[in-house]
């Protein structure tokens, strides 16, 4: 069974967040830097930025966590983006070469 993460993807200011989940976060990340879909939230909105991102056992408890979050208040997302990284820097550094 393959593994999945859930992250949270930002604007430049910090104003927008986005959750998502995938099973290859590096490539995930790619496509919303890169704009593979012009008509996408994270592409109308610029949430090119990484804040958050956990890995799990299985995909599906990643979905159970994305739909999770998605529930969940604005402040409770700044709250679990503060946690591990309180400065909100771009983690895509810390995954790119993953």
């Amino acid at each position: 069974m393959k593994g999945g993460f859930t992250y949270i993807m930002t604007n430049k200011n910090n104003t927008v967040l986005y959750t998502g989940v995938t099973s290859d976060i590096v490539s995930r990340v790619i496509e919303h830097k890169e704009h593979h879909f012009p008509a996408s939230f994270t592409s109308k909105y610029k949430c090119h930025k990484l804040v958050y991102f956990r890995f799990y056992k299985s995909i599906e408890e990643a979905i159970e966590q994305e739909k999770y979050i998605k529930g969940k208040s604005r402040a409770y997302k700044i709250s679990l983006i503060e946690e591990s990284n309180p400065k909100w820097n771009d983690l895509w550094v810390e995954i790119k070469s993953w």
